[in-house]
This record gives C-alpha cells, sequence and structure tokens, in this order.
C-alpha cells in the first residue's frame, strides 16, 4: 500500500533540522526500497525548509503512522503537523524513474485538498513534467480526500494550474525538491 507523509515543520525550528539531519537520513535509510519519492519542501525564498515529504509503500495504515511519527524530527518537534494519506501512484514510477532527473527545472509539491463530494481524478494530459500524482485517500482506500502532485514548472502559479480549482477546497503550492542522502 502506497502511503503520502507531509511532515509541516514548526516555525522556528531550522536550527534543530539542521541537529537532527544524520539522525532523519539514518531512520530513512531502511525505506529506501520502499520509497516511491522524498524531499523537503521550501519556502518562497526556494532556501528555508518548510517540511517534509515522503511517499512510501508500506503493509497498512498503521505501519504508515508508525513511519510517520516515529521519525525522529516529530519525535524532537521539529514539525507542527503531519499529513498520513493512503496514495495510489497514477504514474507507476518512482521519482528517480523521472525523465527530467533529479536537478534541472524548479520543482514543486502540490496538494489538493478536497470538498465534501469528490471530484473526478484524471491525469493531466501533459505527463512530461509529472514526477509523482495521485488521489489523497481514506485508510480503506474508498474516499478520496484529495491529490498530491510532485513536479517540474516555471513557476508556482503553473505548478497550481496541473489541479482544476473548482475541483478542491484548497490548493497548496510549496517548492520541493529530491531528497536523500547527498
Amino acid at each position: 500500500m502506497d502511503f503520502f507523509c507531509y511532515h509541516r515543520d514548526r516555525p522556528g525550528s531550522v536550527a534543530l533540522r539542521d541537529k537532527l539531519l544524520e539522525e532523519h537520513w539514518s531512520y530513512m535509510d531502511p525505506y529506501a526500497k520502499e520509497m516511491i519519492a522524498r524531499g523537503p519542501t521550501f519556502a518562497s525564498d526556494g532556501e528555508t525548509p518548510t517540511g517534509s515529504v515522503h511517499i512510501v509503500d508500506l503493509p497498512d495504515p498503521a505501519a504508515a503512522r508508525a513511519f510517520a511519527f516515529d521519525e525522529p524530527n516529530y519525535q524532537a518537534g521539529v514539525y507542527r503537523d503531519v499529513l498520513v494519506r493512503r496514495w495510489r501512484n497514477m504514474l507507476g514510477r518512482t521519482m528517480w524513474d523521472f525523465p527530467g532527473g533529479p536537478t534541472e527545472g524548479t520543482r514543486y509539491l502540490v496538494l489538493g485538498l478536497g470538498p465534501e463530494h469528490a471530484a473526478d481524478l484524471a491525469e493531466p494530459s501533459d505527463r512530461a513534467e509529472l514526477i509523482a500524482f495521485g488521489p489523497l485517500l481514506s485508510d480503506d482506500a474508498s474516499t478520496w480526500l484529495g491529490t498530491a502532485v510532485l513536479l517540474r514548472a516555471p513557476d508556482p502559479d503553473q505548478a497550481r494550474a496541473v489541479l482544476a480549482s473548482d475541483h478542491y477546497a484548497e490548493i497548496e503550492v510549496h517548492e520541493w525538491e529530491f531528497g536523500g542522502r547527498r
């Protein structure tokens, strides 16, 4: 089962995040084969971390919550909140399979948070810039709760346009980069 986890940083936690970087990577190392995508999000300055994305294949919702809440940054108070949702990999690949590579262009996380009624989920016709794309689902995968997209785009407005605004209660756009050990 695939799960989308987004840990949002607590304001003022950059120094603690930096201090725990090796612990974070060491915690993630055993999950390397299960990772579909991972990486930090940033403020509009492109430098200040604001969160951490992990899309990972785990056995069940309990394992996903353990993954998200046992993470060292969460345990130490770096994060203010965590979003954990079932996710469906509509592209059938990992971020490492993205033909655009890990460094060229600006990358974004786009989160479309669902309204009361589910929207139709259809991949954009132009898949060339999509790194990861799929619905956010309830634990039993029966209820659509939104959509999570990682993509390369020229600017935040064009990244946001990958989701139809009238299908979502809210759309968030965050700068994002490929994560993992350097």
